[in-house]
């Protein structure tokens, strides 16, 4: 009997393309006999985020508690999380519901004993290599800081912080001060706060 598998492809941004994932998955499964069945994409989407934050991951694990599938099949680890928690948790229901997980670029295929094992060292790893990045990303943002470098969203120029102080002087709410300058509600919160300290 042929084994019925959904794919879940995902990409970190808009940039990306999901393309080369589906391809080969699909290649594997002609050589396997396995039927596709479904597909669950989450385009744009970081690996970090949870599932209210990623429609497709949730679209397949209700499919996957709905049991309309023997078998999941994604690119690598990564692209199903970042977190070891998640991973582990998804493992637990995907096996609950009797249902596999093939990992491509691994190699890995989690109905053996070795395949439940290693697909849980990888999580370790994906979760390693998300909190290394993310502490260069601050060590980074530190280093620039540190000289003098501006981090975040450009300043407006000193012609539309005046005209957001004159605005404010002369009562006009955040809201439409913000509007008539062209700027957030945010940049005339910052304006107003400096006002408030001189």
């Amino acid at each position: 009997m042929t084994k019925t598998v959904a794919l879940y492809l995902r990409v970190s941004t808009s940039g990306q393309t999901i393309e080369n994932q589906r391809r080969e998955l699909m290649a594997t499964a002609e050589r396997n006999g396995w039927t596709i069945v479904a597909e669950f994409i989450d385009n744009g989407i970081s690996g970090a985020k949870g599932r209210d934050k990623r429609p497709g991951f949730d679209r397949l694990l209700k499919a996957i508690a709905r049991k309309e599938f023997q078998m999941v099949a994604a690119w690598s680890v990564d692209r199903l999380s970042r977190s070891l928690s998640h991973l582990v948790t998804f493992l637990g229901e995907i096996h609950g519901k009797g249902v596999d997980l093939y990992l491509h670029t691994q190699g890995l295929d989690t109905s053996t004993p070795a395949g439940k094992a290693l697909f849980q060292m990888m999580g370790v790893f994906a979760e390693l290599e998300r909190s290394i990045i993310v502490e260069r990303i601050n060590a980074g943002i530190a280093r620039a800081k540190a000289a003098g470098k501006h981090c975040g969203r450009p300043r407006v120029s000193d012609a539309v912080e005046k005209r957001i102080r004159e605005l404010l002087k002369a009562k006009t709410g955040i809201l439409a001060t913000a509007r008539k300058c062209g700027v957030g509600t945010s940049t005339v919160m910052r304006v107003k706060a400096a006002l408030s300290l001189t």
